[in-house]
């Protein structure tokens, strides 16, 4: 009669629990309310220099580009701070004041006092409309949206949903920051949002509290 001997091994798991980056900056704008749940200490909303106290290292921020898909992202800067590398460093309302394709943006969100809201959330997903987006809106109308502070501010925060999505995650209902939901279609590196299937063009753009996905239409709520 032969004995057998079994043997349970314990397997131990390390859960890495993501940074959570400290809130700074504040907007003196009662525009926080649209659903960014965030109190930021006071500084100038049109300061774009607020900084989370926490940030990527240098050997993660020199991996940025590798993260990144799609056509456009060959139109952003190689180097400097506008660039992959650079953006993963900043917050992201500061990043995108580096990246010259979104500059029609960062005027849209200086107009609605959101800098420092972007800037001091701890986990976000942006989804980023290119200059050439905003050239689609008549001249007329995008001077009228600018002027009128609530809805800047209702289809700005419509563009932003909690945590930070990645490419695995993006398919599906998303409830933005402005009470909306949008939706995202596709998988792999193909992917649409809102109901006017705006395409994303350059995907998993990291900066220090958000991912970015720019996008070549803007997402009216």
């Amino acid at each position: 009669m032969k004995s057998m001997k079994t043997r349970t091994g314990l397997v131990a798991l390390a859960i890495a629990l993501p940074l959570s980056l400290a809130a700074c900056g504040s907007s003196s704008d009662n525009t926080a309310s649209a659903g960014a749940g965030n109190t930021p200490a006071a500084t100038s909303s049109d300061a774009m220099t607020s900084t989370p106290s926490d940030t990527m290292t240098s050997s993660e921020s020199m991996d940025a580009s590798s993260a990144v898909f799609g056509e456009g992202c060959a139109a952003v800067p190689k180097d400097g701070k506008g660039s992959f590398n650079g953006m993963a460093t900043d917050p992201v309302a500061t990043a995108a004041s580096n990246n010259p394709l979104l500059s029609t943006l960062v005027t849209a969100v200086k107009q609605a006092g959101l800098v420092d809201t972007l800037n001091s959330a701890p986990e976000i997903t942006v989804f980023a409309p290119v200059n050439d987006a905003f050239a689609k809106i008549p001249a007329a109308d995008l001077k009228k949206v600018l002027a009128d502070k609530p809805t800047l501010t209702k289809i700005l925060t419509n563009h932003v949903v909690a945590g930070k999505l990645s490419p695995d995650q993006l398919a599906g209902d998303h409830k933005t920051l402005a009470g909306t939901t949008i939706t995202v279609k596709g998988s792999g590196e193909n992917f649409t949002v809102g109901k006017a299937d705006a395409k994303v063009i350059c995907g998993n753009v990291p900066t220090a509290n958000a991912t970015v996905y720019i996008i070549d239409g803007v997402l009216m709520p």
